[in-house]
């Protein structure tokens, strides 16, 4: 259709109004298109069925209709596969059609940043590179029966607490070097239907609001064509939205500042052809919805999960052997833990799938003999531990399933320790001193600190492997599959060794860090780990031989030295000049995974650019000199022409040791901070209930019924912060600002704005000169 030609027979308040979406799941009906429907879906969809009255919300509270469930980010993201990836999403996009879902909500390419996130279990890697490659594999297949892609969550997202409040505060090379990175390679390579802006401010400016990071960069540098739309709630500024190219007000709904866009429309401070590009770009996604619909879809259930069970498979990480792995036919199996029996495959959040099947390591592995040792909420007892022990004793060989509860791990808010529950510290311990054949399969999202690690003789992680988890653990177990993942993210031995543990889980997210995220700072720091970012372990051996470089082309040759077949990851990293002070001691910048026959030896070629070797200062530059390229243990050098860089800065940046200090992060970023602290009579729109509470009691009130309500939906033993699903209910409702609650609440224009001013102290200005909207006066204060 001539999408301009509709545009021109709409009034602007039309072209206001389709930038709104209908309701939680669906944009409007506009220019004879239907609406488009979107729902989660990074690792399986979250098709929530409102046509008959289901509930619908953006928290994974609610049921959702049965969907594979693959394996998390965390586990997908260590196989180092993006072929593999677009098999997955393949595979997500056939089932999205199939339920008539339109965009699905994936996949997030943020950055690891800290163990404690708590979605880390969402995100690919600490490295760029690593997130940018999977992510766009994924939106490759998704898109492929015409299923849009939403990459998320743009950007510099990197922690769950205060999620909605939060302020980003970083410099520009890290901005560009660490946390955009992953984005554009995903945007460049994947080529996305739609980006998702993320809740939090950046460097003061919501991301919603920023027309240099949704225009400028997004749009003008990386070339992104298609729609930007907002995390549910995310709209700050809806003017500013229109001006920034935010083009999506999600969920729909509350016509959230409709009538303050039309006013500035029409007083010129806003301008016509900014709407129009927004609405253009609705409307372009909603054609192609419409078109990709012609094709009808159906999927293979069974093929999907033993899709899910391979990518279990080929994301985990054989962390420590002994030789008790792989387990021999015939061998008398203790299965401990309850873990073994309620897997725990996914985390809790918008991201949590409804799933088909699950296969539980029990299922898989009938003629184990099992013993709960701990029950699913960590805690355990001496008679459960005595009663894993014996079964343990008795066996040729013991496996724990260990790791974090449900409880630990949430959208919505970060953990608040890096270490497991003394349950299952006490269980692992019980069971190696009982057999010293004990392998341990973690089920997390994260690292997690592994004080008893000496003591066991195999460590196998699964991260969060789906619905086929249990069958892949057996095949990885008996050595019918060979483990080839490979950590994406670095396990240190306790978080206190993280450079951001002494900072991290403020309000505002602070990265005085830098670039040393990760391997980039325990590399430079000099701090010893438990495992590093690629470490992985397998059943046979790779030999590197015959490294050389041609100009920008490396080739290297890998040999398989065992006797069993095996896949390994050949990473390049690029290590800069010598004394190039604030740089990086090496950094990936390629990597290929290749499947060898036992003796059997390949060449494998990368082909380099400029970018390989740039920094950011006001734009990339290509820093001259001698540089060394490292695979597998193998160097070489390749000298480098391009301009002289300064990057010595003469502090902790050119040497770090231990956190840096803020002073020496505000030289660097070139200003001081100080976190804004929420005034009564200074209130605003983006204050959240929980900030308000204790110096309002308009604020207490509506706190305490909030409280309430969501209580009503919880059975009384679970209305309390352990249980993950309240815990994220409440902190997104009343620790969400009053925007996102009147958004998500598809409240009208009028009705926080009037409370807001009673809860500055203007009482009577509240009462008389602001009268509470009609849609209170009608409806009372329920929203419908």
């Amino acid at each position: 259709m001539d999408i301009d030609a509709a545009l021109r027979k709409m009034t602007p308040e039309e072209k206001i109004a389709v930038c709104d979406g209908q309701n939680f799941w669906m944009t409007r009906e506009a220019a004879g298109l239907p609406a488009v429907l979107m729902c989660d879906g990074p690792h399986g969809l979250r098709r929530q069925n409102m046509e008959n009255g289901g509930a619908a919300d953006m928290l994974g509270i609610n049921r959702s209709l049965p969907a594979t469930c693959f394996p998390a980010a965390v586990t997908s993201g260590a196989s180092w596969d993006p072929s593999l990836m677009e098999r997955i999403g393949e595979a997500i996009g056939a089932e999205a059609r199939t339920c008539g879902t339109d965009l699905v909500l994936g996949p997030a390419a943020n950055i690891k940043r800290s163990p404690l996130c708590g979605r880390s279990f969402e995100y690919f890697s600490e490295d760029p590179v690593v997130s940018g490659k999977m992510a766009a594999g994924f939106i490759r297949g998704l898109q492929k029966n015409g299923t849009g892609a939403c990459l998320k969550h743009f950007a510099c997202n990197n922690q769950e607490g205060s999620r909605f409040v939060s302020d980003s505060i970083l410099d520009e090379r890290t901005l560009r070097e660490i946390y955009l990175t992953g984005f554009e390679i995903a945007v460049k390579e994947g080529k996305p239907a739609a980006v998702m802006c993320s809740y939090n401010k950046i460097n003061g400016v919501h991301a919603s609001d920023s027309r240099r990071l949704l225009t400028d960069v997004l749009r003008d540098e990386w070339g992104f064509d298609g729609l930007v739309v907002t995390d549910w709630g995310a709209m700050n500024d809806r003017v500013a939205g229109f001006r920034a190219g935010c083009d999506l007000n999600m969920p729909g709904g509350s016509n959230y500042m409709g009538s303050a866009c039309a006013k500035a429309l029409h007083a010129g401070k806003l301008s016509g052809e900014d709407v129009d590009r927004c609405a253009r770009r609705v409307l372009a996604l909603a054609e192609r919805a419409a078109e990709a619909r012609k094709e009808k879809s159906g999927f293979d259930r069974q093929a999907h999960h033993a899709l899910a069970r391979e990518a279990a498979e080929s994301g985990a990480v054989l962390l420590k052997n002994n030789g008790v792995l792989p387990f021999r036919k015939g061998q008398r199996i203790a299965l401990i833990g309850a873990m073994a029996r309620t897997p725990r495959y996914q985390g809790a959040g918008s991201s949590h799938v409804n799933p088909f099947n699950v296969v539980s390591p029990c299922d898989a592995m009938p003629d184990a003999v099992y013993a709960m040792g701990c029950g699913e909420s960590g805690d355990t007892t001496d008679e459960l531990i005595a009663e894993a022990a014996a079964a343990a004793k008795s066996a040729d060989a013991a496996v724990i399933f260990a790791g974090l509860p449900d409880r630990y791990e949430s959208e919505g808010f970060d953990r608040e320790t890096m270490k497991m529950t003394d349950g299952h510290v006490r269980m692992i311990e019980a069971i190696a001193a009982a057999n010293p054949s004990t392998a341990v399969v973690l089920c997390c999202g994260s690292a997690v600190e592994c004080p008893w690690a000496d003591k066991v003789g195999a460590i196998l992680y699964m991260g969060l492997g789906g619905q086929a988890m249990g069958e892949a653990a057996a095949n990885l177990l008996y050595g019918r599959v060979n483990p080839s993942g490979r950590l994406t993210e670095s396990w240190p031995y306790q978080y206190e060794d993280c450079v951001c543990a002494s900072y991290f889980g403020a309000k505002d997210a602070q990265y005085r860090e830098g670039v040393y995220v990760g391997y980039r700072y325990y590399d430079a720091a000099g701090v010893p780990v438990r495992w590093p970012f690629g470490h992985g372990l397998c059943y046979t051996a790779f030999a590197y031989s015959d490294l050389s470089i041609d100009r920008m082309t490396v080739t290297v040759s890998v040999a398989n030295a065992g006797s069993m077949p095996g896949e390994e990851v050949v990473m390049l990293f690029v290590a800069p000049p010598a004394g190039s002070g604030y740089r990086p001691v090496r950094e990936l910048k390629a990597f290929r995974k290749v499947f060898l026959q036992a003796g059997e030896k390949k060449a494998v070629a990368f082909r380099l650019t400029d970018r390989a070797f740039a920094v950011w200062d006001s734009g990339w530059k290509t820093a001259a000199g001698t540089y060394q390229v490292q695979i597998g243990g193998l160097t070489a050098e390749m000298r480098v022409e391009g301009e002289e860089v300064s990057l010595r800065r003469g502090d902790w940046y050119d040497a770090p040791d231990g956190a840096p200090t803020q002073e020496a992060w505000e030289t660097m970023l070139g200003r001081r901070y100080c976190e804004q602290i929420p005034v009564k009579g200074q209130y605003t729109m983006d204050n959240t209930l929980m900030e308000m509470k204790d110096h309002s009691l308009l604020m207490k009130i509506m706190y305490w019924s909030v409280k309430a309500v969501i209580g009503r939906g919880f059975p009384k033993e679970q209305r309390n912060m352990d249980c993950p699903e309240y815990k994220t209910l409440l902190l997104s409702s009343a620790g969400g600002p009053l925007r996102v609650m009147q958004i998500s609440g598809g409240m009208k224009d009028g009705l926080f704005r009037w409370i807001l001013k009673i809860a500055n102290g203007h009482v009577i200005r509240g009462i008389f000169r602001g009268s509470p909207p009609r849609s209170l006066r009608q409806n009372g204060s329920r929203p419908k």
